[in-house]
């Protein structure tokens, strides 16, 4: 079997405007992440927002399988002829992570409908990830909850529209709650939110954050089922008498 083949999407700004992050990132966020997928065995590549096309060209995303998403300082330097193409993809099939702050990305608000739009405050408060669908994939190998330390807490109202399936809702030292993992799916294609990831604490070297990760790559790849085909259909499926008049 094939390995699953991931792109890992990154707008790569803070790294290089911010030492603090750098310094916790000296590859970057993206990279930093296709280093614990690759040693997965998935088939890992990185994409950033200043290559050509955002890296995202349709080459690119006709071999991409999943592809993960990073973004906050530059949601609107995302080119939309560069959103409808991903969007296009996850229509066909491609599964779609998107991650903490790229809930208010051009891709992740086009695919909702809505303005995903939420509370925060950065006081590197400790956040309680609690585990509400145990029997999901995405859960395997966690248990009950998970402590992340220090975190960017988001908190409710999260303006989106109800998950097919809220596998995580996280829990903030300062009293807010937030549903923190959130699966839909879109098309032939599965989108999975996870909150988690602010570019200041070292969240993605966390063992939980990885194995959750590894999990959704798994749930978001595409199945072989049939092709989608949409328009008019001259020949029924069953034998039909036609109609005399």
């Amino acid at each position: 079997m094939s390995p699953i083949r991931v792109t890992v999407w990154n707008e790569f700004r803070h790294e290089k405007s911010d030492p603090k992050v750098a310094a916790l990132y000296p590859e970057g966020i993206h990279g930093a992440i296709a280093k614990f997928l690759g040693a997965q065995g998935f088939e890992t590549r990185t994409a950033t927002l200043d290559e050509p096309e955002h890296g995202l060209t349709s080459e690119v995303l006709r071999n991409t399988d999943v592809l993960t998403w990073w973004g906050h300082m530059a949601h609107g330097a995302v080119q939309d002829e560069i959103v409808n193409r991903v969007y296009a993809r996850v229509m066909e099939g491609m599964g779609l992570i998107v991650l903490h702050s790229g809930h208010m990305s051009k891709i992740f608000t086009k695919l909702m409908g809505t303005t995903c739009d939420l509370k925060w405050r950065e006081i590197g408060e400790k956040e309680r990830v609690h585990v509400i669908e145990p029997g999901h994939p995405i859960a395997q190998g966690l248990g009950e909850s998970f402590e992340i330390p220090h975190a960017e807490m988001y908190g409710e109202r999260f303006d989106i529209p109800a998950p097919d399936t809220l596998v995580f809702i996280s829990w903030f030292q300062g009293g807010e709650v937030f549903r923190s993992g959130c699966c839909y799916h879109r098309g032939a294609g599965k989108v999975f939110y996870f909150r988690p990831g602010h570019e200041t604490f070292p969240v993605y070297y966390q063992a939980e954050v990885q194995r959750v990760l590894t999990n959704a790559v798994r749930w978001a790849a595409p199945v072989a089922g049939p092709k989608i085909t949409f328009g008019h259909r001259p020949q029924p499926v069953e034998h039909v008498e036609a109609y005399q008049g």
